[in-house]
């Protein structure tokens, strides 16, 4: 038999059994895609986070008050002691290191705000001139507070801030009122939405000074600190860490990371959860594979009748088992390229109904699932195929 006449017999054997063809083929449909829709979710979430934290900043360092400990407490907590604070002197002192290229302090909070005969309470961030680059923040319109004007009552509003208290677009230049003090506008933040959970379009940024008092804290939140060069942040970071230690007294009290240190640690977490994923999406074609071999071990006892024939007619027992693993090639490579535009399908709606997450299906993840099915499809054929080929020509003819 030829290889032309081997394909079109097994597929015109398939196509007599519709029902039982599409089952199996949606089985191998439905893996396949779920390994492309489930790896396109986990690598698209990967891909967020990744943009979302190289968002932020680059050559970043964070200084966080408070020293992160196994037990889950500070140490001196038992002696009645408390972490030192961190100060604006604690960031300046910083801010002379060679390795450092610029830092801001940082305070945060809530309070009213109040223009325009309307009120409403806003989150307000306390810091200095250089957070927009740090940040890679932008301005729409007016500036940002000036080193010289550091200390004065200045004040920039997020975008959708200032467009509900001044519709008209005339708000630099107007006075406010946060909380129990008076502020000068003079800056609006461009569009820049949500970015890992905080909008920075709902923001009003003051001087950290007029932060602190209007928080009732000497103590910073964080301390964002820039390197000069990538290559400078462990050094940086080993640095800015013993320079906090002498300014505490010996005291190590301060937690310092790398912002490459997270994005490394979120980008591998994520990696191993869409590995994981699509591990559990590859169970479902393996249950499909058994599907297809249970299908076809049935199929054999059905047609013990036709393999007689075909066998007393002189078809090689090789040639028998070409049939069943061709039928079973058929059914796996239609369900798996079936499986692909699904799979391709439903990243698409995904892409669609969250826009801002990146779903698109790894190139090994689309490869793979593909195989996995193919050669699932043929491992399961393997023994219905074997079996069939073992029969007695006589017997089968017989039906026994």
């Amino acid at each position: 038999m030829k290889l032309r006449d081997l394909l079109h017999f097994s597929l015109r054997t398939i196509t007599s059994y519709p029902a039982r063809s599409f089952l199996i083929m949606l089985a191998m449909a439905l893996g396949v895609a779920a390994v492309i829709m489930l790896t396109a979710l986990g690598d698209g979430a990967r891909q967020y986070v990744v943009n979302e934290f190289s968002s932020i900043g680059t050559n970043l360092i964070i200084v966080l008050p408070g020293r992160a400990e196994t037990a889950g407490s500070f140490p001196g907590a038992v002696m009645g002691q408390t972490p030192r604070d961190l100060t604006l002197d604690d960031a300046h002192w910083v801010g002379r290191l060679a390795q450092v290229r610029r830092y801001a302090p940082l305070n945060v909070g809530v309070a009213e705000l109040s223009a325009t005969g309307k009120l409403r309470e806003v989150s307000l961030m306390g810091t200095t001139a250089e957070i927009f680059p740090i940040r890679h923040m932008k301005l729409a319109q007016g500036r940002f507070l000036s080193h010289s004007g550091e200390n004065s009552a200045q004040m920039v509003l997020g975008a959708k801030i200032a467009q509900e208290f001044f519709p008209d677009g005339n708000a630099v230049g107007q006075r406010v009122r946060l909380g129990d003090r008076r502020f000068l506008v003079t800056g609006i933040m461009a569009v820049q939405g949500e970015s890992m959970g905080f909008n920075s379009d709902e923001l009003v940024i003051i001087p950290i000074q007029h932060a602190q008092t209007l928080l009732n804290t000497t103590s910073l939140f964080r301390l964002l600190i820039e390197t000069r060069h990538h290559n400078e942040i462990e050094s940086a970071k080993e640095a800015i860490h013993q320079a906090l230690i002498q300014r505490h007294d010996g005291e190590d009290d301060v937690t310092v990371i790398a912002h490459d240190a997270v994005l490394a640690t979120f980008d591998r977490i994520l990696r191993a959860l869409t590995l994981g994923v699509a591990g559990i999406a590859v169970i479902s074609l393996a249950v499909a594979g058994i599907l297809v071999m249970n299908v076809m071990l049935v199929s054999v006892s059905q047609r013990t009748a036709e393999i007689g024939l075909l066998k007393a007619i002189g078809t090689p027992a090789e040639v028998i088992r070409y049939i069943f693993l061709a039928e079973a090639i058929w059914l796996s490579v239609t369900g798996a390229l079936a499986g692909f535009i699904l799979g391709q399908t439903g990243s698409w709606l995904l892409r669609l109904a969250y826009p801002l997450l990146p779903a698109w299906p790894p190139l090994w993840a689309n490869f793979a699932g593909i195989a996995v099915a193919v050669l699932a499809g043929i491992l399961a054929g393997l023994l219905p195929a074997i079996r069939a080929a073992k029969l007695d020509p006589v017997m089968a003819l017989s039906k026994r």
